[in-house]
């Protein structure tokens, strides 16, 4: 049976980035794994299709080989000496890389693999309130990651048994191909670039060495934490490949919309509603801070727009220095539903106001402006 497209199996385009491969293998893996699927053989299939494409369009240089040579990349003919594909077909920047390399005593950009890797960092996004952010919290996750197989100790050989040094390459995971005088080097096709040859694998695992489960962690946030900050959890990645070092969890911080506030920084906003009368005549207030309510004076003539500042009831940032500030915004509120009497009230407040322009002076000001724009017209 043919083997389909690499990237066809795990449903992305030539183009695709590292991180839509991962997402791609990752949605794939938890499908079709066999733990999830006991007795399914088409999703054992599908399970192993998935891996050897990841392997393959993960690794620079194999997905290079795969673009470039297709399946046949990874087939023994083209690890031989003098046969093979032509030298039309080649890569000449990667040609000359690899001779000047030998040329100076290197090993080729590649290299061998056959050694430890380092596992594969990875992401999670915390939801906050605001509230959690600015005082600190701590709060448990769960995060999926591949972690050394136990039954194989991270071997993916079966207990029992080991893996062999690959006897194609000799362990270094590389092979060369000779084209005239420039010597080609690609990886090896039988092992593909491991260095080493499993021949009785791990039930467990299938060869892998890792399996992914599913890791309970405790996540200390600091105080004064915003969007966009990052907290690093060394060693709680993914576990390392042939018993690599394992990599890092990076926990991202997105801090909710909160109903009342809005923050830039260390500084917070709010808008706060009073009354027409309260605006007119002055008054005192009780606005919300993080730390409890405070009492806000308001002058008589207020505006809405008008902007008071409590110093200090902002946030204190993560990074050190002194606390921001609370900027309240007077939001003016025209009364509505107004009954016969308040209407009356009202009316008669008005017929004082008409011709009064020291009452409104910035209408008064304004409607001067228009007569004059219309006047130059």
């Amino acid at each position: 049976m043919a083997k389909r497209d690499y990237y066809e199996v795990l449903g992305v385009e030539r183009g695709a980035s590292e991180g839509d491969l991962k997402k791609a293998y990752r949605r794939l893996a938890m499908k079709y794994h066999p733990d999830r699927n006991p007795g399914d053989k088409e999703a054992e299939d599908r399970f192993k299709e998935a891996n050897e494409a990841y392997e393959v369009l993960s690794d620079a240089s194999k997905r290079a080989a795969f673009d470039q040579y297709g399946h046949a990349a990874f087939e023994a003919g083209m690890g031989g000496g003098g046969g093979g594909q032509g030298f039309g077909g080649a890569n000449f920047s990667d040609i000359f890389g690899d001779v000047f390399s030998d040329f100076f005593g290197g090993g080729g950009r590649g290299g061998g693999r056959g050694g430890a890797q380092r596992g594969a960092d990875l992401r999670y996004t915390l939801e906050l309130d605001l509230e959690e952010a600015v005082r600190g919290t701590t709060v448990s996750i769960r995060v999926p990651t591949l972690v050394n197989c136990k039954p194989c100790d991270g071997s993916g050989a079966k207990k029992g048994s080991a893996p062999v040094t690959c006897p194609t390459c000799g362990g270094i995971g590389q092979v060369r191909m000779q084209q005239g005088f420039f010597s080609v080097q690609q990886t090896c096709p039988r092992c593909h670039g491991q260095g080493r040859i499993i021949s009785d694998p791990c039930e467990h695992c299938h060869g892998e060495g890792r399996v992914e489960e599913f890791k309970t962690l405790s996540v200390k946030v600091p105080a004064g934490v915003d969007t966009g900050d990052r907290i690093r959890l060394a060693g709680e990645g993914e576990a390392g490949a042939q018993g690599g070092p394992t990599g890092d969890l990076y926990v991202v911080i997105n801090v909710r919309e909160h109903d009342i506030f809005q923050r830039d920084g260390k500084h917070l906003f709010c808008e706060v509603p009073i009354s027409f009368t309260d605006a007119a005549l002055g008054g005192e207030l009780e606005v919300p801070t993080l730390d409890g309510r405070v009492k806000l004076k308001i002058p008589e003539g207020t505006q809405t727009g008008k902007q008071f500042r409590l110093r200090g009831k902002g946030v204190a940032p993560v990074r050190g220095g002194g606390p921001g500030d609370l900027m309240c915004s007077v939001i003016v509120e025209t009364p509505v539903n107004l009954d016969r009497r308040q209407r009356e009230l009202l009316e008669e407040f008005r017929a004082t106001l008409e011709g009064n322009s020291s009452n409104s002076p910035k209408a008064s000001g304004w409607f001067d402006g228009v007569k004059r724009f219309f006047g130059d017209l």
